[in-house]
């Protein structure tokens, strides 16, 4: 008779040393990606007449025109493509790409009404935390007890530059929170930390363009469904000329090559260190908030808001743990625990 029996093995068993320098900076390109994702807030300055979905779904049409070369190239791909696969990449393009964006925007919109922003960002904060925990029950991933102080302190890290102003925001909320916000807001952190995790399973099948292009493709239809359902086929009229810049820009920055690159670099990045990288959106994203005034289009962009010494710091620290757990990536591998057959 024969029965599954845990085993574990290192990573480096089965991978191949790095043949190119995305691959050996494969988790700072991550925290790349993430930083340009942030670079969007440029470009939805100038559709504020529009809804997060009516923004969205022309972004992800925009996107699948882009890759439909690759979506055509990577069919032999697909017909390879296990129902796990499939699954899981269905999952990618409804979750993560279409419904989680949703979700932190309806967060984003609730707390403002309450002045409880800090709920939401406070909240999206467990996204590390849910993305770990999905890749050890997916991935099987197990990290060494060196990495759990090095997350923590890219997590303290993140509080920093977030709560800069008022440490104590995040306590207050949660005493004195609306339930409808935190919820939006898990929603949301858990579906983009499924997004990490099963991003990286499918890309054992297939290949970062493929992976790209599907992505937005599954999620062109729930999008369009989504706008219908808000607003009806008005929500198709609301668009002007001059957001065809804009859409442009949106789509093609932090968009296109965000994903691209963010999916290349997965490829080589274990989803738990992925997803600390990822941190660097929300710094990103603040860092922006106390920027110089820019010139977008046309227009003066500026946030205005003051930059605390303790921002700076933690944007250091975040640096700083990313870089570590680049360094380490090939070094201290994560173990990976297999069922194999035993007599």
């Amino acid at each position: 008779m024969t029965v599954a029996v845990p085993t574990t093995r290192s990573q480096t068993a089965t991978k191949p040393a790095p043949r190119s320098l995305v691959d050996r900076f494969s988790v700072v390109l991550v925290a790349v990606a993430a930083t340009m994702w942030a670079s969007d807030v440029y470009f939805r300055s100038h559709l504020v007449h529009l809804t997060a979905s009516e923004i969205v779904v022309v972004e992800d049409f925009l996107i699948t025109v882009f890759l439909l070369v690759f979506l055509v190239r990577g069919w032999p791909e697909m017909k390879r493509m296990s129902w796990r696969g499939w699954l899981a990449m269905i999952l990618i393009g409804v979750g993560p790409q279409a419904v989680a964006t949703l979700l932190f925007t309806q967060s984003f919109k609730l707390a403002a009404q309450h002045q409880l922003f800090a709920e939401t960002y406070v909240l999206q904060q467990t996204q590390p935390l849910i993305a770990i925990t999905l890749a050890w029950i997916v991935l099987g991933e197990r990290r060494r007890l060196w990495f759990w102080p090095i997350a923590a302190l890219a997590i303290a890290a993140v509080y920093l530059v977030l709560f800069a102003s008022d440490p104590t925001a995040p306590i207050s909320a949660l005493q004195h929170g609306e339930v409808e916000v935190g919820l939006y807001a898990l929603g949301a952190a858990a579906l983009w930390a499924s997004g990490t995790v099963l991003g990286r399973f499918v890309l054992g099948t297939l290949s970062f363009q493929t992976t790209t292009a599907l992505r937005f493709t599954i999620a062109l239809p729930v999008l369009v469904v989504v706008v219908l359902t808000q607003s009806g086929i008005a929500g198709f009229g609301q668009y002007r000329p001059g957001d065809v810049v804009p859409f442009l820009g949106i789509a093609l920055i932090p968009g296109l090559l965000a994903l691209l690159l963010y999916y290349r670099a997965l490829a080589s990045t274990p989803a738990t260190l992925a997803t600390v990288a990822e941190m660097a959106y929300p710094v990103a994203a603040t860092i922006i908030a106390t920027a110089p005034a820019v010139a977008v289009f046309g227009q003066t962009i500026f946030f205005g808001q003051r930059l605390y010494p303790a921002q700076a710091i933690g944007t250091l620290l975040l640096i700083a743990v990313i870089a570590l757990l680049n360094w380490s990536k090939e070094r201290t591998p994560p173990v990976i625990v297999q069922q194999e057959a035993a007599a």
